[in-house]
């Protein structure tokens, strides 16, 4: 009986791929339970990490061009389905929030450092092209990034508990000081600086003077941010607990939690739909989620690698981070504010 010429696939999830990465292709006859089939995403071979015949778990292999890609199995021939991986753009990097883009599209990545470490250059932009150059080299720790409303790069240190203004030729001066340990930030409709201590204030802060904003439980991480198309502000801060939660901290300082059981929520964005993403990473796996804010209902748009980040480019397209490295998705996503 030719159980290869039975076989079919029916779906695959998720669409969205990286190196690293996982994806499950469901179907019938995928695996006879003897040779493991083989699992190309286009030319190259993927490792199985599980195999039924009802569904196969495949590791994304390295070395993809990026973009809409085919996979094929042997053990189903003629049968296609596609994926949308991410390309590399930037690696060689340590990043422990999201990049952020300016409004002409060139994206701010980091080289952070364990506290106290010095890198030789603390951030690097990528042009449009894709060329990388160092951007800032004195800052210590670069923590979490923002662009503000005058268009310069707003930038974090966990180290000494400041927030620095950029400007666009690379040039640093002091913004704000005192601000325990300064991890997410984000500038609200207000106009004012918004910053994660991680020792448990969401601090606001107004012509150089940072006032407690809200109060939440310390993180054993960072705190990330970002503000909602209904002006409330949403945060992760990953704890030692089992399971953490997304904040919504509504203008008047009111807190409640929008989605729970989540391992380590980190680095968040708004699409300009108003949908929440969410990357979620514990013991070196991670996911990112796509949340609705008006329900708490959430669909996994990725999973595998290291992620800790996102961004939206404001003429098109996606950067997901991990701690060394950058992918880009071009998929016309935008985001909630440009």
């Amino acid at each position: 009986m030719n159980t290869a010429a039975r076989a079919r696939i029916s779906a695959v999830q998720p669409l969205w791929a990286i190196e690293g990465g996982r994806v499950t292709i469901a179907g019938d006859g995928l695996f006879a339970g003897h040779d493991l089939p083989e699992v190309r995403f286009e030319s190259s071979i993927a490792r199985i990490a599980r195999a039924a015949p009802q569904s196969l778990i495949a590791i994304v292999p390295s070395g993809l061009d990026g973009g809409r890609t085919a996979v094929r199995i042997d053990s189903a021939p003629g049968e296609t389905i596609y994926v949308d991986v991410g390309a590399p753009l930037a690696t060689g990097l340590h990043q422990v929030d999201s990049p952020a883009f300016d409004r002409d599209g060139n994206l701010y990545v980091t080289y952070s450092g364990s506290r106290g470490q010095q890198a030789p250059v603390s951030i690097y932009v990528v042009r449009r092209d894709g060329t990388r150059q160092p951007f800032v080299s004195d800052l210590p720790n670069p923590t979490s990034m923002t662009v503000g409303p005058d268009g310069h790069l707003y930038v974090s240190s966990r180290f000494d508990g400041s927030v620095y203004r950029v400007d666009r030729n690379g040039t640093v001066s002091t913004y704000a000081t005192h601000l325990g340990v300064a991890c997410g930030i984000a500038f609200g409709p207000d106009g004012k600086l918004y910053v994660g201590d991680r020792s448990g204030s969401v601090l606001a802060v107004s012509e150089g003077r940072a006032a407690q904003f809200a109060a939440l439980p310390p993180s054993v991480a960072a705190f990330h941010l970002a503000f909602g198309p209904d002006g409330s502000l949403y945060v992760c801060a990953p704890t030692l607990a089992p399971c953490d939660v997304v904040y919504r901290i509504t203008p008047d300082a009111g807190i409640d939690v929008l989605a729970e059981g989540f391992g380590r929520p980190q680095g968040l964005a708004f699409d300009s739909n108003g949908a929440l993403y969410v990357v979620d990473a514990i013991a070196g796996d991670s996911a990112l989620y796509r949340l609705n804010i008006k329900t708490g209902a959430r669909e996994r748009l990725l999973e595998g690698g290291s992620l800790i980040g996102l961004a939206f480019d404001p003429v098109g397209g996606v950067v997901l981070a991990s701690i060394d490295s950058v992918y880009r998705f071009e998929n016309g996503l935008q985001p909630l504010f440009g």
